[in-house]
C-alpha cells in the first residue's frame, strides 16, 4: 500500500490539506498510516507553509487499530511508543502550523494526534475519549504530556479511570479544542485559518511553534532569556522590517 492509499494531499498554494484515509476503519491508527504521515512531514512539499490535517467518512482518528494488534514484548512496546513519539514531535516541532479540522472519532491516539497539531477546530459530531484504562492499556502516544497539560493530571486520570467522553463544547471549555463549529464547518474555517497563518512571515511561525512549547519546560527565568532571544531573531529579519514599514504606510505587509 502506498502513502497515497492511506491518505491524500490537496495542495492549494500554500495551504497543504492531509486527509486521512482508511474508509471503513473511522482512520483508526495502524503502522503505514503513521508512517505515511510521517514520510510526509519529513518531506512537505516545496512552498507549502501551512498544513490542515483531517479525516474521512465523518470520523478524524478513531486511535490505535485493535484489529492489527501486534503482540510485543516490553522492550518492543517501548519501542513502538516511542515511534509514535517521534512522529508526533516531528508534526508539533516540523516548523509547519498544522490546523486539525475534527469531528466524528477523536479518540486514543486520534486524540494524541491532534494535540501535536496546533490548532485545533471541532464539529457537534466530535467525541474526546481515552480509553486505555478501560481496555487494560496506557496511553503510548504522547497523551501523558501534550493532554495532560491540556487537561492537568487530575482530570486526565479521571477521564482514563472511567472512559469518559467529551464533545465539542466541552472540549473547547477544556482546551482540547480551539474552535467549537457547527456541522460541516471545520475545514471551511481551517482553511481560513490557514490563509491567515500562511501570511504571516515563516520565520515568526517557526519561532512561535518551537519556542512557547519548550519555554513551557523552563523556568521563569530561561524562559524569559529565551523570548529574548526569540525577539532578537525575529524583531531584526528583513520580514520585521517589511512588517514595521507595512504598519506606517497602512497596508498590509508582503512577507516572503
Amino acid at each position: 500500500m502506498s502513502d497515497s492509499d492511506i491518505i491524500k494531499v490537496e495542495i492549494d498554494g500554500p495551504v497543504a490539506t492531509v486527509t486521512m484515509f482508511r474508509p471503513g476503519k473511522r482512520n483508526a491508527m495502524n503502522d503505514k498510516l503513521l508512517a505515511a504521515l510521517d514520510n510526509f512531514f519529513s518531506n512537505p512539499p516545496e512552498g507549502v507553509k501551512v498544513v490542515i490535517l483531517t479525516g474521512t467518512e465523518g470520523h478524524y482518528c478513531s486511535g490505535l487499530d485493535l484489529s492489527e494488534h501486534v503482540a510485543r514484548d516490553a522492550e518492543g512496546t517501548m519501542r513502538h511508543s516511542r515511534g509514535w513519539h517521534a512522529v508526533m514531535d516531528k508534526i508539533q516541532f516540523g516548523g509547519l502550523p498544522v490546523i486539525s479540522a475534527m469531528f466524528g472519532a477523536v479518540i486514543g491516539g486520534g486524540l494524541e494526534l491532534a494535540t501535536s497539531t496546533h490548532v485545533r477546530i471541532a464539529e457537534p459530531s466530535t467525541i474526546f475519549q481515552l480509553p486505555e484504562g478501560r481496555r487494560g492499556i496506557y496511553v503510548g502516544g504522547g497523551a501523558s504530556v501534550r493532554v495532560g497539560r491540556i487537561l492537568g493530571a487530575d482530570r486526565m486520570t479521571e477521564m482514563m479511570l472511567t472512559g469518559r467522553k467529551y464533545g465539542a463544547d466541552d472540549g473547547y471549555m477544556l482546551g482540547l479544542c480551539h474552535h467549537s463549529v457547527g456541522e460541516g464547518e471545520a475545514l471551511p474555517l481551517a482553511r481560513k485559518l490557514a490563509a491567515q497563518i500562511a501570511d504571516n512571515a515563516p520565520l515568526s511561525n517557526y519561532v512561535m511553534i518551537h519556542a512557547l512549547a519548550r519555554i513551557e519546560d523552563m523556568s521563569k527565568q530561561d524562559g524569559l532569556f529565551t523570548e529574548s532571544l526569540c525577539a532578537a531573531l525575529t524583531q531584526t529579519s528583513p520580514d520585521a522590517q517589511e512588517g514595521l514599514k507595512a504598519f506606517l504606510e497602512k497596508r498590509n505587509p508582503t512577507f516572503r
